[in-house]
């Protein structure tokens, strides 16, 4: 499992640890990555994600996951996310339809 948020894209950055003395060794800042359960309300269903802290805020403000999927880039989302997407705008559009 790859240490990336699955909303934002948010992933692994790197750095250095400076002591005192101005040593510098390389070090990693790992994203707050939850295991979180959202809910679909134009699917009906519950979806498990992998997502960062910040991501989950920003799901929330938005007003829940099908919102923040219909507003977000396709392109920093994971694969399960946008497939995810594309059955949300489909519904979506046929509930319009209808």
């Amino acid at each position: 499992m790859s240490r990336s948020c699955e909303l934002t894209g948010k992933g692994v950055q790197s750095g250095n640890n400076v002591s005192h003395a101005n040593n510098k060794t390389k070090r990693k800042f790992l994203p707050n990555l939850c295991n979180v359960t959202l809910i679909s309300d134009a699917l009906g269903q519950r979806y498990r994600l992998r997502v960062s802290a910040a991501a989950l805020r920003s799901v929330e403000h938005r007003g829940g996951l099908d919102a923040f999927l219909i507003k977000a880039d396709e392109t920093e989302l994971s694969m399960r996310a946008r497939l995810l997407r594309r059955q949300i705008v489909k519904k979506t559009a046929e509930a319009v339809a209808a």
